[in-house]
C-alpha cells in the first residue's frame, strides 16, 4: 500500500515537472520574441489555467493543462502573437469547462482577454433545437466575435492544430468529425489569413487521419524520389546560384515539395497518378533587398537574369507583388524549362515577404493604443466586413451558412475594373451578376446584363483578371430563383437567397390567408394538427412549403382535404394511383422501396463510439445514397440521418464533408466485413493507342480474372486513338486495383481511371 502512495507521489511530481518545463519553454520563447515583455501576466494566466484544470486529464492521459500550453506555444512561436493572446490561449477553455464565468476572467485580466476568451467558448447544446447544427452555430458565435478582434479566429486556429497533432488518442468517428470539419473550414480559413504553413499541415493531419492507406503510400513514394529531387535542384539552382553572386545580393533558396495532401488532391481531381505529377518540386529564392523601398524592383531584376538562364512559360507568370493577395501574400511566380525537359516553378521573394507568406496577418500585426487595425490590415478588413454581412443576414439552414463562408475562404482571385478603371479584387470563377452584388445589392437586383470590354454579355458569364465591366439594369427586372445557380461569390449568394425569402414570406402569407378563410366558411380553426394533416395528404415536409404551394395556386383545397381534416377514408381509392405516378404531388420520393422495412434504425443506447460493420448479412440494412457509391475497400463512414437511418459515404464525398463540418456528432466509424460473395458495379475510362488486337487485349486481361464479369464495354477509335470504358461486376476495391494494374501493362495503353 505504502509502495502505490509512493508510486503516486512520483508521478505527480513528474506530471508538475513536465508542466513547469512546457510553461518554461512558452516563456522562453516568448522573451526571445520582440514583443513587450509582460512576464507576470502570462504567468498569472498560468497559475489561474493550471488551478482551474487541475485533476482533469485529456484522453492521451496528460494533465489537461498541457493542451492551453501547447495552444500558447502555437500562438508565439507559430504565428508570432503577443502577451494578450498568449494569455488568452492559457484561459481558453477555463469558461467552457470549469464553474468560472467570463466576468471572472474580465475582473482578474481584464475586458480585452475575456472578450477573446469568450468568443473561444463553445455553446452549449439546446440552444437552436434538436436538428440545428450546434457545430454551425459556435463556428457562427466565433466568426461574430472575430469580426471584434482577430485573435480569436487565430488561436481558435492554434487550438485545432493541437487537436489535430494529438488525434490519435480519439475514437474514429470524432477523427473523422474533427478532420472533416478542419478540411472543410479551418484550413480553407488558414489559408484566407495567410498561415500557409499551418494550412498545409492541418490539411495534411486530415488527410492522414481519413485516408490512412493513401497517406502512407504517397509519403513512401515522396521518399523513395527524394534522390531524384535532390539530384534535379541541385543541377537546376546552380547556375542561378552563380548569377546571384555576380549580383551581389543576399539570398538562400529552398526546394518546396508539395505536400502529401495536395498530391493526392492532385491525383483525384486530374484523375492522374503519381508519377505523372510534374510540379512536385517549386524552388523558392528569399532575398535580402538592398534597399526596403525597392523590393519590388529587385525580384523583376532577378526574374530578367534567370529568363537569360532558363527559358519561362509565356502563360504561367503571376505578379503577387503589385496586386497582392487578399491575404496579404507577395511574390513573383515564373515557370521556367529545366535542363532536363521539366518545367519547375520558381517563387521570388523578399525576406519580409517570405513572413507574411508563412505567418499570415500575424507577421505584421500591430494595434493601435486604442485596439484598432492598423493600415496594413485594409484588405483583411473588407474580408471581415463581407463576413459581418453573411452573419447580419439570418441563414435558416446550418449547412447553407457553413457553405456561404466557405465560399468566402477560398483565396484565389482576380481583378476586375469599373468603367471608372478602379480595380475590384473578386474571387476566380465570379460572374458579371457577381460583380453586380459586390457593388451594390440594388445594381445586383435589378442587373439584366453586362458589358465586359465593351461587349455585351449575359449576367452568368464568368469573369476574367483584366476584365472592365460595366452593369446594365432595368427596373422592370426582379431576383429569380435560377441566379442562385450561376452565382459564386457568398455575398451575391446570400442576398439573393435573402430577397427570395423575403417573397416566399409573403407568399406564404397569402397562402395562410386564402387557408385560413377556407378553414373559417368551413367551420374549422387554423392549427398545427390541422397543417399537419394537410400537410401529409399533399406529401409536403413543413408547413412553410404548404402555405407557399396554397399562396402560388398550386394547391386547390377541395372536399378531400375536408374528408381527411375530418378523418373520412371516402374516395380514397381516386387518389391512391397518385403516388406511382411521379410528376404528380409535391414529393417524388414517396414510394417506399420494399427493402426499407429492413433498415437498422438507431435506438437510444446505441453507442457510437463503436465501429460498424457493414457485411453480407446486413448491407441490407444500410442506405448508401447516389453521390459517392461506395463499394468494398473504399474508406467509409456512417452517418445517423433525421430518421436514425444509417447512411454509408465516402470518407473523401463532398455530401460527407458537410455533414462531419456540421452534424459531426451523427458521424459513425464504418468498416467492410464483406467475403467476395456479393457483386458490385464500377467503371474504369481507358485511352491510348489504337492497333490490331487491342480490344481482345483489354478484355483477356479482365476475363482472366476470376469472379470478375464485364458488364458492358464501350471502346471508340479515331486517328490511332481509342477511348473507352467498361463497366465491371466486382466485388471490391482490391479487384478494381488489380484490373487496372493488368490494363496498365498492355502494350500501348496510356490512361486509365476508375469512375464512379
Amino acid at each position: 500500500m505504502m509502495m502505490d502512495e509512493q508510486q503516486k507521489n512520483e508521478h505527480t511530481i513528474d506530471e508538475e515537472q513536465m508542466v513547469n518545463s512546457a510553461f518554461q519553454h512558452l516563456l522562453d520563447t516568448y522573451l526571445a520574441s520582440r514583443h513587450r515583455k509582460k512576464v507576470d501576466l502570462i504567468t498569472k494566466a498560468f497559475n489561474f489555467a493550471k488551478q482551474a484544470h487541475k485533476g482533469v486529464k485529456r484522453l492521451s492521459g496528460e494533465p489537461y493543462i498541457m493542451h492551453p500550453i501547447a495552444v500558447a506555444q502555437i500562438a508565439c512561436e507559430e504565428m508570432g502573437l503577443g502577451s494578450t493572446s498568449i494569455c488568452s490561449a492559457l484561459l481558453h477553455d477555463v469558461v467552457e469547462d470549469t464553474d468560472y464565468t467570463v466576468e471572472d476572467i474580465e475582473n482578474i485580466f481584464g475586458p480585452k482577454i475575456a472578450q477573446i476568451v469568450n468568443g473561444l467558448t463553445k455553446i452549449s447544446g439546446g440552444l437552436f433545437g434538436d436538428w440545428s447544427s450546434a457545430q454551425a452555430e459556435n463556428f457562427k458565435k466565433l466568426l461574430l466575435t472575430m469580426s471584434d478582434d482577430i485573435r480569436v479566429i487565430l488561436i481558435k486556429i492554434c487550438d485545432r492544430l493541437h487537436n489535430m497533432r494529438t488525434l490519435q488518442s480519439q475514437p474514429a468517428n470524432k477523427q473523422y468529425k474533427i478532420a472533416g470539419e478542419t478540411l472543410y473550414i479551418y484550413a480553407p480559413l488558414a489559408n484566407r489569413l495567410g498561415l500557409n504553413k499551418i494550412k498545409t499541415e492541418l490539411e495534411d493531419l486530415s488527410f492522414k487521419y481519413e485516408h490512412p492507406e493513401e497517406y502512407a503510400a504517397i509519403e513512401k513514394k515522396l521518399s523513395l524520389t527524394q534522390v531524384q529531387r535532390d539530384a534535379l535542384f541541385a543541377q537546376f539552382t546552380a547556375p542561378i546560384r552563380e548569377t546571384l553572386d555576380k549580383m551581389g545580393i543576399a539570398y538562400q533558396i529552398k526546394a518546396r515539395v508539395k505536400s502529401p495532401y495536395s498530391i493526392w488532391n492532385k491525383m483525384q481531381t486530374k484523375h492522374i497518378t503519381f508519377d505523372e505529377i510534374y510540379d512536385i518540386l517549386a524552388v523558392r529564392i528569399i532575398f535580402t533587398p538592398k534597399k526596403r523601398e525597392e523590393e519590388i524592383n529587385e525580384c523583376f531584376q532577378i526574374y530578367v537574369a534567370m529568363n537569360k538562364i532558363y527559358k519561362s512559360h509565356p502563360d504561367r507568370l503571376r505578379d503577387w507583388l503589385n496586386h497582392p493577395k487578399a491575404n496579404g501574400y507577395q511574390a513573383l511566380h515564373v515557370t521556367l524549362m529545366s535542363k532536363q525537359g521539366r518545367w519547375i516553378e520558381v517563387q521570388i521573394r523578399s525576406d519580409r515577404m517570405d513572413e507574411v507568406a508563412e505567418q499570415g496577418f500575424a507577421a505584421h500585426w500591430k494595434y493601435k493604443a486604442g485596439g484598432e487595425y492598423t493600415e496594413d490590415e485594409k484588405e483583411l478588413n473588407n474580408w471581415l466586413r463581407t463576413i459581418k454581412e453573411i452573419l447580419d443576414d439570418p441563414q435558416p439552414d446550418a449547412m447553407d451558412f457553413l457553405d456561404a463562408i466557405k465560399l468566402n475562404l477560398f483565396a484565389s482571385e482576380i481583378f476586375v475594373f469599373t468603367p471608372k478603371g478602379e480595380i475590384k479584387t473578386m474571387p476566380a470563377g465570379c460572374t458579371a451578376l457577381d460583380f453586380a452584388f459586390q457593388i451594390h445589392t440594388v445594381l445586383g437586383s435589378h442587373c439584366i446584363g453586362a458589358k465586359v470590354n465593351h461587349k455585351l454579355v449575359p449576367m452568368s458569364h464568368k469573369l476574367q483578371s483584366g476584365d472592365q465591366v460595366e452593369i446594365l439594369t432595368s427596373m422592370s427586372q426582379h431576383v429569380q430563383p435560377a441566379w442562385i445557380h450561376f452565382v459564386s461569390t457568398a455575398k451575391a449568394k446570400g442576398k439573393i437567397l435573402a430577397i427570395l425569402r423575403r417573397n416566399d414570406r409573403e407568399i406564404q402569407k397569402k397562402g395562410e390567408d386564402i387557408l385560413t378563410q377556407w378553414l373559417k366558411e368551413n367551420n374549422l380553426e387554423l392549427t398545427a394538427s390541422v397543417l399537419d394533416k394537410l400537410c401529409e395528404t399533399h406529401g409536403m415536409q413543413t408547413h412553410e412549403a404548404l402555405l407557399q404551394s396554397i399562396g402560388e395556386k398550386n394547391i386547390t383545397l377541395g372536399d378531400k382535404d375536408l374528408d381527411d381534416l375530418h378523418g373520412k377514408k371516402k374516395n380514397s381509392n381516386n387518389f391512391a394511383w397518385r403516388k406511382y405516378v411521379p410528376f404528380l404531388g409535391n414529393d417524388k420520393k414517396r414510394e417506399v422501396p420494399p427493402e426499407a422495412e429492413n433498415r437498422i434504425v438507431v435506438g437510444e443506447n446505441f453507442n457510437r463510439k463503436k465501429p460498424i460493420f457493414i457485411s453480407e448479412d446486413n448491407i441490407n440494412g444500410y442506405i448508401f445514397p447516389s453521390c459517392c457509391h461506395p463499394i468494398p475497400g473504399d474508406d467509409v463512414l456512417g452517418y445517423i440521418d433525421t430518421k436514425q437511418r444509417i447512411e454509408i459515404h465516402k470518407r473523401s464525398c463532398p455530401v460527407a464533408a458537410r455533414l462531419k463540418s456540421s452534424f459531426g456528432n451523427r458521424i459513425l466509424d464504418a468498416k467492410w466485413n464483406m467475403h467476395k460473395q456479393l457483386y458490385f458495379d464500377a467503371t474504369i475510362r481507358i485511352r491510348g493507342i489504337d492497333r490490331k488486337g487491342m480490344l481482345k487485349d483489354i478484355s483477356g486481361a479482365i476475363t482472366d480474372r476470376f469472379n470478375v464479369d464485364i458488364k458492358k464495354l464501350v471502346f471508340e477509335g479515331h486517328e490511332g486513338i481509342f477511348d473507352g470504358s467498361v463497366e465491371l461486376r466486382i466485388h471490391d476495391r482490391e479487384d478494381v486495383k488489380r484490373i487496372m494494374e493488368d490494363l496498365k501493362n498492355i502494350d500501348g495503353m496510356k490512361e486509365i481511371q476508375q469512375i464512379v
